[in-house]
C-alpha cells in the first residue's frame, strides 16, 4: 500500500528519487504511465499486470477501449530502479504531466501518482471542500 505525500526535485537527467518507504515495492520493476488529471501513475509491475488483465480481454472492437488501451500503452515505460532508489522519466511523461524540477509524489493506495509541484497544490486545494461529500456519495456507510 502507498500512504503518504513527498516533494523530491526531477534532477538534470529527469530521474526522480522514489521515496525510501515506497522503495522496496517498486524495486523489482515498475510501470510509468500517463495517469488521470495530468499526473503519472507508476504501478509495481506485477499490480500493473493484474489491473490492465481485464483491459486486456476487452473487446478491442469497441472504440473507447480501443482508444483507452492505446493511450495507457503508448505512454508506458517499465523502469527499474538503480542501488539509489531513482527512476528515469522518460521525456514524453514529463512533458505530459508538466515536470520540471519541484515534484510531489502521492501515495494513492494501489499506485504511486507524481505530479507536478503546482498542478499538485491547484488539485488538492480544489478538492480539498468536497472530500468530506465524496465519501458519503462512494463509499455510503464507510
Amino acid at each position: 500500500m502507498f500512504l503518504g505525500t513527498h516533494t523530491p526535485r526531477l534532477d538534470e537527467k529527469g530521474r526522480l528519487i522514489l521515496p525510501a518507504k515506497f522503495r522496496d515495492q517498486l524495486a523489482e520493476g515498475l510501470v510509468i504511465t500517463r495517469g488521470q488529471d495530468r499526473c503519472l501513475a507508476i504501478w509495481p509491475m506485477a499490480a500493473f499486470i493484474e489491473q490492465t488483465q481485464t483491459l486486456a480481454n476487452a473487446p478491442s472492437s469497441n472504440r473507447q477501449v480501443r482508444d483507452y488501451q492505446r493511450m495507457l500503452a503508448s505512454g508506458a515505460s517499465d523502469e527499474t530502479p538503480d542501488k539509489q532508489g531513482r527512476i528515469t522519466i522518460p521525456p514524453h511523461l514529463r512533458t505530459y504531466a508538466g515536470l520540471d524540477k519541484d515534484c510531489v509524489v502521492v501515495g494513492a493506495i494501489n499506485r504511486v501518482e507524481v505530479w507536478d509541484h503546482d498542478s499538485w497544490q491547484e488539485y488538492s486545494s480544489r478538492q480539498e471542500s468536497s472530500f468530506a461529500d465524496m465519501n458519503d456519495e462512494l463509499f455510503p456507510g464507510l
